[in-house]
């Protein structure tokens, strides 16, 4: 009986192109993942910059000129 017993392990497939593509995306999409709730959860402080720039109006030529509103439909009054 203890000669019918078979303790060889299990005979596993390589694993194809396809699926070590996969493994290999879920690693790097898992790691993605974390940096992005890390940069949510640690912001990095940005020293604040006086640019004068910042503060000089716009010239004409920048500013873009709101466009004229297209004329409404009048209703017309209802005849009683």
């Amino acid at each position: 009986m203890a000669a019918e017993l078979d303790f060889s392990p299990p005979e596993i497939p390589e694993p194809t192109f396809m699926e070590n593509v996969l493994r290999y995306g879920l690693f790097f999409g898992a790691i993605f993942q974390l940096i992005c709730v890390l940069a949510i959860i640690l912001p990095v402080s940005r020293p604040h910059k006086t640019d004068s720039d910042s503060f000089e109006p716009k010239n004409s030529e920048t500013v873009k000129k709101p466009k004229a509103t297209a004329p409404q439909i009048s209703k017309k009054p209802k005849k009683e």
